[in-house]
């Protein structure tokens, strides 16, 4: 798995690398076309809703934290907690542990909307899926997690700049 193939078969090897790298930039644009859709009709930003994603999969998280996720200002953190308190979105509540704390939860009674949005590329997932065999889907998982944390890696070295 590690080995690169020499001859036609390294480059069958950079073809594919190739290919894989073009459907992830496909992909990317397409999420992010959708997610501004999604945006749009929930009267979010691109940012806001990121952030909504990264409490829901994370939270509860503290401001910071949440700062140091996605690599932002702490001052425009403020800005977009206040924007997704106002929509109903989150809350902010003391950490038990240290009343100094504030903490950023999802409001749960809103996923259902946000996931409504979302309920096209689900299904189109399912049926994407179900036409793969488990070890296949185990093997793409891996392999999208994998990718996922190299973008996070390498946008953390971006922001430490």
């Amino acid at each position: 798995m590690t080995s690169v193939p020499s001859g036609s078969g390294a480059r069958r090897h950079r073809q594919a690398t190739v290919a894989i790298r073009g459907a992830l930039r496909e992909l990317s644009v397409q999420l992010s076309l959708l997610n501004r859709q999604v945006g749009a009709r929930l009267e979010l930003k691109d940012v806001d809703l990121d952030c909504l994603d990264l409490i829901n999969a994370h939270g509860p998280l503290t401001p910071s934290a949440l700062a140091r996720r996605t690599g932002l200002h702490p001052a425009t953190m403020t800005g977009i907690l206040d924007r997704l308190e106002r929509g109903g979105w989150i809350s902010r509540d003391r950490d038990p542990s240290d009343r100094r704390a504030v903490r950023i939860s999802t409001r749960r009674d809103r996923n259902a909307e946000l996931l409504g949005l979302f309920a096209g590329m689900n299904t189109s997932l399912e049926h994407i899926c179900a036409g793969y065999e488990d070890a296949d889907l185990e093997l793409v998982a891996d392999f999208l997690g994998r990718a996922a944390e190299a973008g996070r890696i390498a946008a953390e070295s971006l922001t430490a700049e």
